[in-house]
């Protein structure tokens, strides 16, 4: 699904060499920098350099992948990506089994006036209170919000900031496929949106790597409308890469006006009877979010 290669190729090309100190005078052929200049802003040898692009290197060690990261300008969440590109060649990781325990559903139980989700690092919704129910108009379990961004909604639907959200997607996918190279179900997924959507290849083509704890988030929803909520994401301290994810409007704010109607549609029956009940302990054994209810006749690819 992702490699140091291809990382490595893309970084490097996005290197200004003015910006490294390199002569622009001359025409250059290449977009960015030229491996021999990286692998001398380095310190390594250009051999071993274009060996370590084409594949061919085999554990590199973290002193030579900090100097890469210094030269390329990686941020902390690129950095980290790359240095666990570099380990998947010497230790194969498998996907952990996502298993949701009693209690965490009955913390979900206990927020009943802001959507709260409980999802995996494929973005399988495994679990959501009633207010989450009620916000994406569906039962949680099932749901997939990568496949519902990019081939069930349009930036006219229910996200807002439709454009930053598959940003933001995008970027958490390249990261979960560093982390669990051999979850399956994470490749099924990345294969069925690149099949399904074009603006998800192109992203998908530019590597990058998002790693999202907290922001605002933007929803259109079609019967309260415009509701402004600041996300919260709480990773789970137990390797498997789910996050409790909590959305919460400003005291006083239109937004928390919204949600309040939000729950009173919802006490009149609006947002189906499965969101009255707290969920029943879910146990999702390397299923790649393929569950779920698909719309058919959606709109059309859009860029």
């Amino acid at each position: 699904m992702d490699d140091l290669a291809g990382f490595l190729r893309t970084r490097r090309s996005r290197v200004d060499p003015a910006a490294v100190g390199i002569p622009t005078y001359t025409h250059r052929r290449v977009v960015g920098l030229r491996r021999e200049e990286i692998a001398h802003l380095s310190g390594v040898s250009v051999d071993y350099y274009v060996r370590l692009e084409q594949g061919r290197a085999t554990q590199p060690s973290e002193q030579v992948l900090d100097a890469i990261a210094r030269v390329l300008g990686l941020d902390e969440t690129e950095r980290g990506h790359l240095h666990r590109l570099a380990r998947q060649r010497r230790r194969r990781v498998q996907a952990p089994v996502d298993r949701v325990r009693p209690e965490l559903l009955r913390v979900l139980g206990l927020v009943t006036d802001a959507p709260a989700l409980l999802v995996n690092r494929r973005l399988d919704v495994l679990a959501g209170n009633r207010m989450a129910g009620l916000l994406y108009g569906r039962a949680m379990p099932g749901l997939n919000t990568a496949r519902h961004i990019f081939l069930e909604e349009d930036e006219r639907g229910l996200y807002g900031d439709w454009e930053t959200c598959t940003l933001d997607v995008v970027g958490h996918l390249r990261l979960a496929a560093g982390k669990y190279p051999e979850d399956p179900g994470l490749a099924s997924l990345i294969g069925e949106l690149a099949m399904g959507s074009e603006r998800f290849r192109r992203l998908w083509a530019r590597a990058d790597v998002r790693a999202r704890t907290h922001g605002l988030k933007r929803f259109q929803h079609p019967m309260v409308g415009q509701l402004e909520l600041h996300q919260e994401n709480f990773s789970l301290p137990d390797e498997t890469g789910m996050e409790l994810l909590m959305l919460s409007a400003a005291p006083g704010s239109p937004a928390e006006d919204g949600l309040r109607l939000l729950a009173g549609l919802g006490v009149d029956g609006i947002g189906g009877d499965d969101q009255k009940h707290t969920p029943r302990s879910v146990d999702h054994r390397g299923v790649g979010g393929s569950g779920g209810p698909r719309r058919t006749g959606g709109p059309a690819e859009r860029d």
